[in-house]
């Protein structure tokens, strides 16, 4: 596979609920022909065999390059290593704070940190509510940053039919932020015809 900047990218998957979001992530990249780095932290393990049928295994493998959390020497760790940025999907509030502070204590985080000093495009799929006050500081200082946060809203107007569709619709918009148009993703198009005035 290709390893220009333009056609890598890391994926993070932390311990919020959601994991789905960081699988199926995995899934449009490889669909995209974009090389995947992937970390997953300790607790979306423990949240994958709750949240999925999928093995920890079988999420791997749907990455072209995969590290532990603990692997504080991986590529992705350096700024040297040039991508074209990182997910974070879900990312918890534990993660986002991390990263928010600089003060990071895994790969995931520390590959965070690296994407915003490089000044490269950073997307947090932040999953908490309700927010306190520390919580929105935390992603005004990430967004002042240059990170775009994210939360996986769900987007009805679409009209899903399965939570499947949910899910691909916001790895969809996730894929927007970086310039990939992935056509699982539905779009708003206007009004049904049922719904406009005669």
């Amino acid at each position: 596979m290709k390893t220009s900047v333009n056609e890598r990218m890391v994926v993070g998957i932390s311990g919020a609920t959601g994991v789905a979001y960081g699988i199926r992530l995995l899934e449009a990249l490889r669909e995209l022909g974009i090389e995947s780095h992937l970390v997953v932290s300790k607790a979306a393990q423990m949240t994958l065999a709750l949240e999925s049928t999928i093995s920890l295994k079988d999420v791997l493998a749907r990455a072209d390059y995969h590290y532990s959390p603990e692997n504080i020497g991986a590529t992705i760790a350096s700024g040297s290593f040039p991508v074209l940025g990182m997910v974070v999907a879900p990312c918890s509030i534990r993660s986002m704070s991390e990263i928010a502070t600089g003060v990071t204590t895994t790969l995931l985080t520390r590959a965070a940190d690296v994407t915003l000093k490089e000044r490269r495009k950073l997307v947090l799929a932040v999953r908490e509510t309700p927010l306190h006050l520390g919580h929105l500081r935390t992603m005004t200082a990430l967004t002042e940053m240059g990170a775009i946060i994210m939360p996986p809203v769900p987007a009805f107007y679409a009209a899903p039919n399965s939570l499947e569709d949910l899910v691909d619709h916001f790895v969809g918009r996730i894929l927007d932020c970086f310039g990939y148009n992935w056509d699982k993703a539905k779009r708003w198009d206007g009004p049904s015809k049922r719904n406009e005035e005669p």
